[in-house]
C-alpha cells in the first residue's frame, strides 16, 4: 500500500504536470527533472507518461505510440510493488482531466492557433477549405448580344474608312482635289492609330471594356454627323476633320475583339468569337466596297453628286446613333462570373496597382511576340494597302469599271469573312496556332502572286476569282494573329497585345499605301503588287521563327485536370508570373504546425 507521504505527493505531481503541460517546455526534459526531484517509482513515471501522451495528442494530433511502453511499465510495477492496485485512481483522475481539457478546447483557442500566423490557418482540412476554393465559371447568353452590338458598330466604323477610297474619282471631281488627298482620308485612319493606341490600351486596362466601347461608338457617331455638314465642294476641310474623329474612334475599336472574346466566351469558343468580332470590321469594309458606288455613281451634275453624298452620310449617321444607344444598354465590363479558368485565375488587381509600363516592357522582352508583331504588321498592312488602292488598280486596267471595282472589293472581303470564321473554328478545335498561321501566311503569299499576274489579262471575271482567293487567306489571317498574340503573351492584357499588333499594322499600312500608291501611279499596278509580294515573303520567314508557347491554353488544360486552386488575395500588376496565374498551389504544412506547437 502507498504510504501517506507518497499519497500526499502524488496529487502534487499531477498538479505540477497539469500546470506545466501548457508551458512551451519539452515534455522529456520535464519528466527527467521530475524523476530526480519527486520520485523514481514506476507509478509516478507511468502517470507522467500518460500526461505527456495527452499533451502530444492534444497539440499535434500524434498517434498513441506510448501505450506499449506504458503497459510494460505496468507489468514491471506489478511485480516489484504489489500496492500498485491503487493506481486506477490516477487513471480516473487522468480521464477526468482529459474531459476538462476537452471542455477548455471548446472555449480557448488551440495553442497552435495562437503561435501560427493568422491563427494557425496553415494546416488541416478546414484551413485547406479556406485557402483554396473551386474556380466557378459560367457562360451567359448576354455574351451574344455584346458580340453582336460590338460587331455592328465596328462595321460602321470600317465603312466610313473605305467609303472615300472606293469612289476616289467621284470625290476628286466633287471637292476638286487630287487623288493623293483622297487617299489621305484613308491613311488618316492608320496615322491616328499609332500615337493613340498607348493611351487607348491604358484606358482599356484601367477603366474596362464598357468605357472604351462607349468612346468608340460615341466618337464614331459624332464623326458621322459632322460629315453631314461637309456636303459642299468648298468644305473638304470639314470632311477631313470628320474623318479624323472617326479615325480616333477606330483606336477604341480595333483592339477589342480579343478582349471581348476572352472576357465573355469560354475556351472552346473564344477563337470563333474573336473571328466573329473581326468579321464585323470586315463586314463594314465589304459594305464600304459595295454601297458607295451604288449610292454615289459618277455624274457630271455637281448638285446631284452632292445630294447622293448627303444621302450616304445621313444614313451612316442614323445607323451610328442607334448603335451608340445599344452600346450604352448592352455592353458591360465583364460578366458576373468568368467564362474560363484562364480568366478566373487572373487576379483582380486594383487599378492603382496596375503597371501599364511593366506590361509593355514584358511584351517587348517577349521574342515570340516581337516576331509576331512584324509579321502581323506586314500582312495586315498589305491588306490595308490593297483595299485603299483597289479602285485605282482596277481603273488602271479596266476603264469605266467603278462599279465592278466595288464588287471586286466586296468579293475580297466576303471571302475573307468566310476564311475568318473557318480559321476561328479550326483553332477552337485543334489549338494549332503556329502551324495554322504559317499555312495561311504561305497561301496568302501565293494568292497575292496570282492576283498580281492575272490583274492585267483583260478578264474581269478572273480578277473576281483571284481577289476572292486572296481575301480568303489574307483577311482570314487577321483573327489568327490576334489569338496567337494572346496565347504567347498571356497573362498580359489582351487589349495591350492586340493594340500593339494593330499599331504595327497601321505603321506598315501607311508605308505600304504610300509606296505602292507611288509605284502604281508612275509604273502601273504590277510594280506595286510585286513590292507587296516581297514583303509578304519576308513575313513567312519571320512567322516560321516564332516559338509557339500556348500559355493561356495550358492554364485552361491544367485547370480542367485540377479545378481546386488557391486564389491570392492581392496581386499587383507587375507581380511574378506564377502569382498572376496562381501557378503555385498553396498546400498546408502539417509538419510546420507540429514543430511550432512543440
Amino acid at each position: 500500500m502507498l504510504t501517506p507521504e507518497r499519497r500526499g505527493k502524488t496529487p502534487i505531481v499531477g498538479q505540477s504536470l497539469r500546470s506545466a503541460s501548457s508551458l512551451p517546455v519539452s515534455p522529456l526534459i520535464f519528466i527527467w527533472r521530475l524523476s530526480e526531484k519527486e520520485t523514481k517509482s514506476p507509478t509516478s513515471i507511468m502517470v507522467a507518461g500518460e500526461l505527456v501522451q495527452e499533451h502530444l495528442r492534444a497539440d499535434a494530433g500524434a498517434p498513441d505510440d506510448i501505450t506499449v511502453g506504458r503497459k510494460n511499465l505496468e507489468l514491471e510495477g506489478a511485480a516489484a510493488d504489489p500496492p500498485y492496485a491503487a493506481v486506477p485512481s490516477y487513471e480516473a483522475n487522468y480521464n477526468q482531466r482529459g474531459q476538462e481539457r476537452e471542455r477548455e478546447k471548446e472555449v480557448q483557442p488551440d495553442e497552435r492557433e495562437a503561435m501560427l500566423p493568422n491563427g494557425g490557418g496553415g494546416g488541416g482540412e478546414e484551413a485547406e477549405e479556406k485557402e483554396g476554393k473551386m474556380l466557378e465559371t459560367r457562360l451567359y447568353r448576354r455574351r451574344f448580344a455584346v458580340l453582336f452590338v460590338f460587331s455592328l458598330y465596328s462595321s460602321v466604323n470600317a465603312f466610313q474608312w473605305i467609303q472615300y477610297s472606293i469612289i476616289t474619282n467621284v470625290f476628286m471631281q466633287y471637292y476638286g482635289v487630287s487623288s493623293d488627298k483622297v487617299d489621305w482620308l484613308s491613311i488618316v485612319y492608320m496615322l491616328a492609330y499609332v500615337p493613340l493606341i498607348f493611351p487607348a490600351t491604358w484606358l482599356l486596362d484601367r477603366k474596362g471594356l464598357r468605357l472604351t466601347a462607349l468612346l468608340g461608338a460615341g466618337l464614331n457617331c459624332a464623326g458621322a454627323w459632322l460629315k453631314c455638314a461637309s456636303v459642299s465642294p468648298e468644305l473638304f476641310g470639314v470632311t477631313v476633320t470628320a474623318q479624323v474623329i472617326c479615325s480616333v474612334a477606330q483606336v477604341f475599336i480595333l483592339g477589342l475583339p480579343s478582349r471581348v472574346a476572352s472576357v465573355w466566351f469560354g475556351p472552346r469558343e473564344v477563337s470563333t468569337a474573336c473571328a466573329t468580332a473581326v468579321l464585323g470590321n470586315q463586314l463594314g469594309t465589304a459594305i464600304g466596297f459595295l454601297l458607295p458606288p451604288v449610292l454615289v455613281p459618277k455624274t457630271d451634275d455637281v448638285e446631284l453628286t452632292g445630294h447622293n453624298i448627303s444621302v450616304m452620310f445621313y444614313g451612316t449617321a442614323a445607323v451610328s446613333t442607334v448603335l451608340f444607344i445599344l452600346t450604352i444598354i448592352v455592353i458591360t465590363d465583364h460578366p458576373p462570373l468568368p467564362p474560363s479558368h484562364a480568366q478566373a485565375v487572373l487576379p483582380d488587381c486594383p487599378p492603382e496597382d496596375y503597371s501599364y509600363k511593366q506590361s509593355i516592357i514584358n511584351l517587348v522582352k517577349n521574342k515570340a511576340f516581337i516576331l509576331l508583331l512584324i509579321s502581323y504588321g506586314i500582312m495586315t498592312g498589305s491588306f490595308y494597302s490593297v483595299s485603299t488602292l483597289l479602285n485605282q488598280m482596277i481603273l488602271a486596267c479596266y476603264e469605266n469599271q467603278e462599279l465592278n471595282a466595288g464588287r471586286i472589293g466586296l468579293t475580297l472581303v466576303v471571302a475573307g469573312m468566310v476564311g475568318s470564321i473557318l480559321c476561328g473554328l479550326w483553332l477552337d478545335h485543334t489549338k494549332a496556332y503556329k502551324i495554322t498561321t504559317l499555312i495561311v501566311y504561305i497561301l496568302s503569299f501565293l494568292g497575292m502572286v496570282v492576283f498580281t499576274f492575272t490583274l492585267n489579262l483583260n478578264n474581269i471575271y478572273l480578277v473576281f476569282f483571284t481577289a476572292g482567293v486572296l481575301g480568303f487567306f489574307m483577311t482570314g489571317y487577321l483573327p489568327l494573329g490576334f489569338e496567337f498574340g494572346v496565347e504567347v503573351t498571356y497573362p498580359e492584357s489582351e487589349g495591350t497585345s492586340s493594340g500593339l499588333l494593330n499599331a504595327f499594322a497601321q505603321i506598315f499600312g501607311i508605308i505600304f499605301t504610300l509606296i505602292q500608291g507611288k509605284l502604281t501611279t508612275h509604273n502601273g499596278p504590277l510594280s506595286g503588287n510585286l513590292f507587296l509580294c516581297a514583303w509578304i515573303f519576308l513575313g513567312i520567314l519571320l512567322t516560321a521563327l516564332i516559338k509557339s508557347e500556348l500559355k493561356r491554353n495550358n492554364v485552361n488544360m491544367e485547370a480542367n485536370r485540377n479545378p481546386l486552386l488557391a486564389l491570392p488575395t492581392e496581386c499587383p500588376g507587375d507581380c511574378p508570373l506564377e502569382q498572376k496565374t496562381n501557378g503555385v498551389k498553396l498546400e498546408p504544412s502539417i509538419s510546420f504546425s507540429r514543430e511550432t506547437s512543440l
